[in-house]
Parts: C-alpha cells; structure tokens; sequence
C-alpha cells in the first residue's frame, strides 16, 4: 500500500465544496452517476471504433445499492465503464489537472451563496461524495488490463492506493457515509434524487435493495425478506425525443446534468433537423459566465454524438470562440463512428450544423433582446463574448449588430446601435465613440464638450475590447463608427465660425509647435473644446493612447514612440492670453502645462513630473 498527500488545491476545494454545498448535498450522487456515464461512453466509443477493444465484453449498466444493516451506513455505486489504472487514480482523484483550478479558488469570497454559484460553475465532480461521507473507496480495473486497485481517502489530507483484485473491468465506489449521509440509504430517496437529476442517462441506471413481504395469515404470517433489482431511469438519449414531450424542468435538470452546474439555465435552444442533413442540437445558456470564460485554456462546453454514441467534449472547434460559454450537444446521423480530431476540424457536414447551429443560437439572442430586463442580465454575463464575435464573425456580423450594447453619453443604461441611430441629429453622419479605461473620467472628457454642446450623443467605451473590436467595424448601415480620441473625428463637424478661428490662431499655433518640439506630433485648432484650454488626440493614423497601453501589456514594449497632437481651444481665454505672449521660457511653459493638463486627463503618466511641478511652481509665483 502506498500513501499520498493531495495536491494543494484539492484541499482547499473540498473544504470549500463541504462547506459551501451543504445546502445541495444530494448533487453528489448526480455527480458520480454522471461520471460512471462518462466511463461507459468511452468504453463504447473504443469498441466500435478501436480494434483493441472489440473484443471486450461491454453490457452497459449503472448499480446502486446500500447497506442500511449496521450503525455505519454504506452507499455504493459502481458501473461497467471504462475503468482506471493506477496513474489515472492518482491524476484524476489526487490531483486537480486543470490550470483554472487556482484562479478559481482565488475567487472565493467567504459569502456561502457567492462562492456556492462558483463552485457550481466549476463543476465539483467526484469529491462532493465527501459532503456526506467519512470515507470513499474506489475499486477499479481498466477495461483492457489486468490489475485491479483500490483507492481510499477520508477527504482531508490524502489517500492510499493499493492493488486488489476485481473481476471485471469497471469501477466501484463506497461511501462510508457519516450523519448528513444518512438520509441516502433509502429506496425512494434513491429514486427519487435520480429521476431529478439523471433519467436522461443513456445507460440503465438500477437500484438493488432488499424487499420485504408477508405470506400467510394469523400465527402463519411470515415475514420473507429478497433482494430486486429495479431499473430506475428511462436510459434513452433525452434530445430525441419530441420537443413538445419535454418539460421546461427536464431540460433543466439534463442541463444541470451536462454541465456540473446546479443552476437553471437562462435559455435553452432544443433543434431537431432532417432532410439533408440529419441531426439533433440542444443548447444551454447558463445564468452565470463560466469562471474560465476569459481564460485561453477554457473548456469547452459542447458534446459530439455520432448516431447517440458520445464522440467527444473537448473539441473547440464545435463552437466559434466567441460563444464558448455555450452548453449542450450535438448529435448528428452524418458522420462515421471512428471520425479522428483532423477530420472533425475539416469536416464539411460537421461546419455546415456549426454555422445552422451559430446562426440559430443568435436567432434566439434576438428573441430574448425582446424581453429588456432579461437580456440586461444575459449581457452583462456575455456582452464582451458578442463583441469579440464583431471582429471575428464577418459572415454573422449583421446579427450580432443588434445584439451588442453600449453605453453612451446622455443615456441611462446600455443601448442597442438602433436606439443610437434613431436618436441622431438630423445632419449627423457618423456614430460617434470615446474609448478609454474609466467610464466616469471618459464623460468628463474635455473631447466630449463639444458633442455635447451640439446634443449629439457619444458611445462610451471603457472596455479594453471596445479598442480592437469598433476600430474593425467600419460601418453600421450607412454611418461610419468615428473615434473623437482622433484627430479627423471632428471635421465634418466644423462651421465657417471654426474655420475663422482656425485661421486667426494660426501664429500661435506655430509658435507652439516650435516651442513643444517633438513632444508632440501637431499643433492644431480645435472645434471639439468649449469649456478646456487644450486636449490631446491621436492621428487617423496612429494608435490611441489606450490602445498603445494595451499593446505594451501584450509585450509589444519595443513599439515606436507615437506622438500625440495637441488641440487648443482658440475662444478660451488661456489661448487669447498666451497669444499675447512673448516667445521666451514663460511661453514655453505654458505650452508644456497645456500638453501635460491634456495628458493627465487622458490617463498618460507624465514622464518628467518633477520638471511638471516647477513648471507649475514658476506659474503659481507669477499669479499670486
């Protein structure tokens, strides 16, 4: 026999799960049986498909059964499934694989409710057995393999781990359960916890228990005590049946099913095509954004069938990227048993149910952009995901227009490019952005005074993502997406009063240039400022300030230097005074103080404060 300690992380999650779940213990047993369905799934899959295990005896079948006989109670499940060997005993019940693991703990905030929606975004698997249980030990041998181990833990600082001996391939799970267990070894609580939560299971799931009934009568009467086998789930696949057969409440349990979660889903999406193409997609929005939604090794949310044999759960190419917070499976008639990874990813039936099944899911975003209040929460869950799929989905571009939100500068909330557009001047010609890092700094923007003046309104973008995704978008209709961080924003805008200005501030803008060098890339006019002195924006054809910040984070610190161009506000009475100024280090201050007032404003870290402060030093001198 063999001890180990677990990993740190495991640890810590079964502390949390313990203490968090309580309140939804009986999710453990929909765990394990969901687990055993796994292994039976894989084991079917290899023999069909591989020429190794055709040989081996697969009768597909879940047992549970309990012994209520002896002060120490015990809950058994076991299965006729795959099987683990010793290294997988180790990788899967010692150690958690998945690098998420720890930003996810990290997220815990000690509020029960909070970290118990975490937990069950997460998915808590096996080592929930340890909410009602004071020991769990797993017996299993490997479809293929000769030795049988047994694995045995008390769920707080390790497990041993020996060989054993067991008939067939397979794994079996005891649970030596503890008070909060007890309630499990009950034929009807049995039934009942698996009729909620796994009916749906594709396999037989049955229920071993003991019977007792009376034959005889009077002093006759005995008392015969046998054991029955009762099968207790429908065993079929719940996405072929009829749709109008299905209740809202089996679609929610077969989502809790699928996904460890333990919330309803917000929406699901149930498609049963034939013709062409023959298959089935059912769909899941869950109610919270998956904890690893922003993270480059997600998992993926949606399961391949072939012909109801489960193919695979880790294929991301089922699904664009931008809707990987997406549940569910897809089950088609189409494709070959033994499909490999390669052909999944080039397979022309396969792309043509992804974008059916892309276009249908967005159909069904528009549908619930109907209802406000509820699509107000399902985007502040998946908002961004929308708007990266902007950028990356040209041909669904048009669709997720209307599905995507913003904030703007005179509306309450977020809206839709619609209500933008319906609201616009009568002469206005282009959809007006902000992109910064804080929305409230971005609505004092000075680059918005004019905007305002004019009652136009302005999106604010204060989502790193708004910098690469509206850039990219070119048009919505017939209006152009116009940044006022930019120079050009502004210039279908100007009247023959601006153009005067422009032209009698001329002198001084030079002299300003002069006086800044190449600090700044231009000196210009503005027709954007009404209340600031000065402002600072980015050539048409320069990154903003925001996005050059963003490139620097992504590691890209060797970029050239980008100068900004300085606006200045030709009817404040700063620029009419400094008009009367004589060259000389008085004007150049003034300039360089109008340059960083307009830097800070923006966010830019000023690279010499302590000439800064001298500057303003010299100034405060002259004024007092």
């Amino acid at each position: 026999m063999s001890k180990h300690t677990f990993q740190t992380e495991v640890n810590q999650l079964l502390q949390l799960i313990i203490h968090s779940l309580y309140s939804h213990k009986e999710i453990f047993l929909r765990e394990l049986v969901s687990n055993s369905s796994d292994a039976l799934d894989k084991l079917k899959y290899l023999t069909l498909t591989n020429d190794d295990y055709k040989s081996i005896s697969f009768n597909p079948r879940i047992d549970i059964s309990y012994d209520d006989s002896s002060s120490s109670k015990k809950l058994t499940i076991s299965d006729s499934g795959i099987g683990m060997n010793e290294q997988d005993l180790i990788e899967n019940l010692g150690t958690i694989a998945r690098s998420g693991t720890r930003r996810f703990l990290e997220q815990m905030s000690g509020d029960q409710k909070k970290d118990s929606n975490l937990i069950g975004q997460f998915g808590v698997g096996f080592y929930s057995s340890f909410m009602v249980a004071d020991e769990v030990e797993v017996i299993t041998k490997k479809a293929g393999e000769d030795k049988a181990y047994k694995w045995v833990s008390d769920g707080k600082t390790g497990y041993s781990l020996e060989e054993t001996e067991k008939e067939s391939h397979g794994t079996e799970i005891i649970l030596k359960l503890n008070d909060a267990g007890n309630e499990y070894v009950d034929r009807w609580e049995i039934k009942n916890i698996i009729k909620k939560y796994s009916n749906h299971i594709p396999f037989p799931i049955f229920l071993h228990y003991e019977d007792t009934r009376y034959e005889g009568e009077g002093e006759d009467k005995k008392e015969i005590k046998e054991m029955k086998d009762e099968q207790i789930n429908s065993a079929s696949a719940f996405w072929k049946r009829p749709k109008s057969e299905i209740k809202t409440e089996e679609y929610n349990e077969f989502y809790k099913q699928i996904s460890n979660d333990y919330e309803d889903p917000m929406l699901s999406i149930h498609t049963q095509a034939e013709g062409t193409l023959d298959y089935t997609t059912l769909f899941f929005i869950p109610k919270n954004a998956p904890f690893d939604l922003y993270r480059a090794d997600y998992k993926a949310g949606v399961k391949l069938y072939v012909k109801r044999v489960f193919i695979t759960d880790d294929e991301k190419e089922l699904m664009p990227t931008y809707l990987r917070f997406v549940r569910g499976i897809i089950d088609t008639e189409d494709l070959p048993l033994n499909v490999s990874r390669e052909i999944l990813q080039q397979n022309k039936v396969l792309e043509k149910i992804k974008n059916n099944s892309v276009k249908k899911i967005l159909n069904e975003f528009e549908l619930l952009a109907k209802d406000k209040d509820k699509y107000t929460e399902f985007y502040k869950q998946f908002g961004r995901p929308l708007k990266e799929g902007l950028y990356q989905d040209f041909e669904n571009r048009e669709i997720l227009f209307e599905l995507v939100r913003f904030k703007t500068s005179k509306t309450e909330g977020l809206v839709s490019l619609a209500d933008y557009v319906s609201g616009m001047q009568t002469e206005q010609k282009a959809i007006y952005y902000i992109t910064g890092e804080n929305e409230n700094a971005l609505r004092k923007s000075p680059l918005l005074e004019m905007y305002r003046k004019k009652d136009i309104e302005v999106l604010i973008l204060d989502d790193e993502i708004d910098e690469i995704v509206v850039p990219s978008l070119m048009k919505y209709k017939d209006f152009e997406f116009k940044s006022v961080n930019r120079s050009d924003a502004a210039d279908d805008l100007k009247t023959e009063d601006d153009k005067k200005d422009e032209k009698e501030i001329e002198p001084l803008v030079k002299r300003m240039k002069s006086a800044l060098g190449d600090k700044v890339k231009e000196v210009k006019a503005s027709v954007r400022l009404s209340d600031s002195p000065s402002c600072i924006v980015a050539d048409q054809n320069d990154p903003t300030v925001q996005m050059q910040a963003m490139l620097k984070a992504m590691g890209q610190g060797n970029m050239p230097e980008v100068k900004p161009i300085l606006e200045i506000n030709p009817t404040h009475s700063i620029i009419t005074k400094m008009s009367a100024m004589q060259d000389g280090d008085e004007f150049t201050d003034a300039c360089n103080l109008l340059l960083d007032q307009a830097l800070l404003i923006e966010g830019v870290k000023i690279e010499n404060s302590a000439e800064f402060v001298k500057r303003l030093n010299n100034m405060l001198n002259k004024a007092l």
